[in-house]
């Protein structure tokens, strides 16, 4: 038996300059993937398309929110395309993406796609980084906390400001998010709990409700878009769980709850990590380019489960 293969994809973080480069000059079925989201978006207001800012954009041009996102999307369908025709993957069991990732994770189970897809993920960037210039807020990462010591972190530090846990990434890896000074107030309480804190470089206070603006608007985003039945599994962020596979409405509400909501990565692949135990032949895992953040993270969640990563089409690591 051929174990067939389980797709992580990539979110906001994972990004780079260059990134997509390699895989668009070995394979003529990702740089088709690049050619079309060129053709749908349009970023001209940064100084190029999607592709030209992905293979020599500018740092801080490439880690603008309205950009990453598109072009994490593209990036990780291209190599995904590519392996696909060169048998580096076969078939797939199911997929989860981490927050952004989520949405290439629901175009490789046929959800939506690849235009659709890339012009939504598009607007999620978009309203995430108007919300983001809006309201003064940033996130705080926590090293060696547990939901109730971050919460208590929280609880302490808000001051009735906005401090919520936003990413459980990893055991021991929580990410808070909320007003800036309120981040400012979670480095100091840390130390209270025995938690070790650092200010992450981002545009705002994502995953909490400092983002209900862009919520708001993607539900009318996501709602001109058609969905299809899911043609695999797809861990929700929200849930931890499985989205189900032919209800397009509750899986529009989680998209936009998502915004504002803790992303569970750590608990997902946790459970991911459950369902595979007595399985005769156990899927390989896949995390499609750019970089390999979900590998590091998979060491911390779960050890007996290796994870390849595919940033370049020569260099799986």
């Amino acid at each position: 038996m051929t174990a067939n293969a389980i797709v992580l994809c990539p979110g906001q973080g994972a990004q780079a300059s260059g990134m997509g480069a390699a895989w668009h000059a070995a394979s003529p079925e990702a740089a088709r993937v690049f050619a079309a989201a060129d053709a749908a978006i349009d970023l001209s207001r940064v100084g190029g398309t999607l592709s030209s800012i992905c293979f020599g954009g500018a740092a801080e041009t490439v880690n603008r929110t309205d950009v990453s996102q598109p072009a994490l999307y593209a990036c990780a369908v291209a190599s995904l395309e590519a392996m696909k025709a060169s048998g580096v993957i076969g078939a797939i069991d199911c997929c989860a993406g981490l927050s952004l990732g989520e949405y290439t994770a629901l175009h490789i189970a046929g959800a939506f796609s690849f235009e659709d897809g890339v012009r939504l993920v598009a607007l999620r960037g978009q309203f995430m980084q108007e919300a983001a210039e809006a309201s003064r807020g940033g996130m705080v990462a926590l090293i060696g906390a547990d939901e109730a010591k971050a919460q208590q972190v929280c609880d302490t530090a808000s001051q009735g400001e906005v401090l919520v846990c936003a990413n459980f990434n990893a055991p021991g890896q929580i990410v808070l998010s909320g007003h800036a000074a309120a981040c400012d107030r979670a480095l100091e309480a840390a130390a209270t709990v025995g938690c070790r804190a650092t200010r992450l470089q981002v545009a705002g206070a994502f995953h909490s409700p400092l983002m209900e603006p862009a919520a708001l608007r993607m539900a009318t985003a996501l709602d001109a878009v058609a969905f299809s039945p899911l043609s695999m599994d797809v861990w929700s962020n929200v849930t931890a769980a499985p989205h189900l596979r032919n209800d397009p409405v509750t899986l529009r509400k989680l998209l936009v709850q998502q915004i504002v909501s803790p992303v569970r990565w750590s608990q997902s692949m946790a459970a991911l990590g459950a369902s595979l135990q007595g399985c005769p032949v156990r899927p390989s895992f896949h995390e499609l380019a750019p970089g390999s953040v979900l590998k590091g993270l998979m060491r911390r969640i779960d050890k007996s489960i290796e994870v390849t990563s595919h940033d370049k089409p020569d260099t799986p690591a």
